[in-house]
């Protein structure tokens, strides 16, 4: 199950986790978001100081969760459940402080809803896609490669895989195997920071990795696999069944499925993701 995303407050990106069952968005992207500040970190490690010396309990709120930074590596950094972060709206002087309690209100409340009916989150991610402007086919894709990913990461965590870390490297191997890239190296080739890197798929790259990690998900249950070397390996072995499909596919097409274009760009350059 995908845990980290991004939230729009305003155009301003907000990025969000699932810790303990519930949101905890990244105090960084709230102060830029409030603030318009050139540099958030150094506003928030101003206002956490300050805050620290008056006593404030608004700090103990905080918890350094792992989050994708610009770079796309993973990174710790200070994050605040819902409570938090409107006890530090409190300390921020900004006209946007009191829209901003209301959408946070918002998407916190979303997530309970979520953990009650799933389904809701699931038209909730079809939506979006829609107003992105995916087309039908595409989305139906996308949202079963979000099934087919879920399966793998449940086998995963039953099988051994405790940590980010394991998931990253297992998810490595796949993509190695099946595209010949790391998912790193692969949005360096489409040129994505942030972005999620499914989100920039074409119609092949996201049936290519669907392939992968099913194959993936049955080998680790047919051969009951134990432990992240055991895992590892499975992880190779099912990239390399979509690997030597898609060179199969590549030989007959005569170019490449491996691709740097993103995804919506063709259709609207324009349309942010």
């Amino acid at each position: 199950m995908e845990t980290t995303k991004i939230a729009l407050f305003k155009g301003r990106k907000i990025r969000k986790t699932i810790y303990s069952n519930e949101w905890w968005f990244s105090v960084v992207d709230v102060c830029e978001a409030l603030t318009d500040s050139v540099d958030a970190g150094a506003y928030w490690r101003k206002l956490k100081q300050r805050l620290t010396e008056e006593g404030s309990e608004v700090v103990t709120f905080c918890h350094g969760l792992k989050l994708p930074s610009p770079d796309g590596k993973m990174r710790e950094t200070d994050c605040a459940n819902t409570e938090g972060i409107f006890r530090i709206i409190q300390s921020i002087p900004s006209p946007k402080a009191e829209p901003f309690k209301r959408w946070l209100a918002k998407v916190g409340y979303e997530r309970v809803q979520e953990i009650e009916n799933p389904e809701l989150a699931t038209k909730r991610t079809r939506i979006l896609y829609k107003l992105k402007g995916y087309p039908d086919d595409w989305i139906e894709k996308r949202m079963r490669g979000i099934a087919i990913r879920e399966e793998l990461t449940d086998e995963w965590q039953k099988r051994g895989a405790e940590e980010q870390r394991d998931y990253e490297i297992l998810t490595a191997e796949i993509s190695k195997a099946t595209f010949g890239v790391t998912p790193g190296e692969y949005k360096k080739l489409k040129g994505l920071k942030r972005e999620n890197l499914r989100d920039h798929m074409d119609d092949f790259e996201i049936i290519f990795t669907m392939l992968g990690e099913r194959a993936t998900t049955e080998i680790h249950r047919t051969e009951n696999s134990q432990g992240v070397p055991k895992l590892k390996s499975d992880a190779k072995a099912g990239g390399e069944i979509a690997g030597g499909a898609r060179r199969k596919l590549e030989k007959r097409l005569k170019r490449s499925i491996v691709s740097k274009e993103n995804y919506l760009k063709p259709q609207n350059k324009n349309l942010e993701k």
